[in-house]
């Protein structure tokens, strides 16, 4: 599924919905360049999910946790994979503490570069700037 937003408001606002089909268990591996909207993206999940903290991009601890309140999700993980080069430093950092939780819902940022140890419950979604503030972002499940 492609679906075009105008703005970082409408990015979010899709992720915040997009939070409703969610049970716990999935990992969401997002994609795309710098300033495509994946951190907007996480940042309405977290909200859909009843994350009450400020989320922000975990670039230099890698990994930040949050309690949701999601029907049984009651667990954020989101990890930015930017520097990481392998599935090994992935699980250096705890990573499987969450994958696969069914307490849980996990982002990976920049999932490109772990592609390697992708979960077979993976959703991949894609990030694509176009003109502006305008955005490409297709769902893969």
């Amino acid at each position: 599924m492609k679906i075009i937003t105008n703005s970082e408001q409408e990015t979010f606002a899709l992720a915040y919905d997009f939070a409703s089909q969610l049970n716990g268990g999935e990992t969401l591996c997002l994609i795309g360049d710098l300033g495509a909207g994946k951190t907007a993206f996480s940042k309405g999940l977290a909200k859909g999910l009843g994350v009450e903290k400020i989320v922000t991009s975990p670039t230099f601890v890698l990994m930040k946790n949050y309690i949701a309140k999601a029907g049984n999700i009651n667990k954020l993980a989101h990890i930015d994979a930017y520097r990481l080069t392998s599935g090994q430093d992935l699980e250096a950092i705890g990573s499987s503490d969450y994958i696969n939780d069914n307490n849980c819902v996990t982002i990976i940022e920049w999932a490109d570069r772990v592609r390697n140890i992708w979960p077979d419950n993976c959703i991949e979604i894609n990030f694509k700037s176009l003109e502006g503030d305008e955005r490409e972002i297709e769902i893969k499940k």
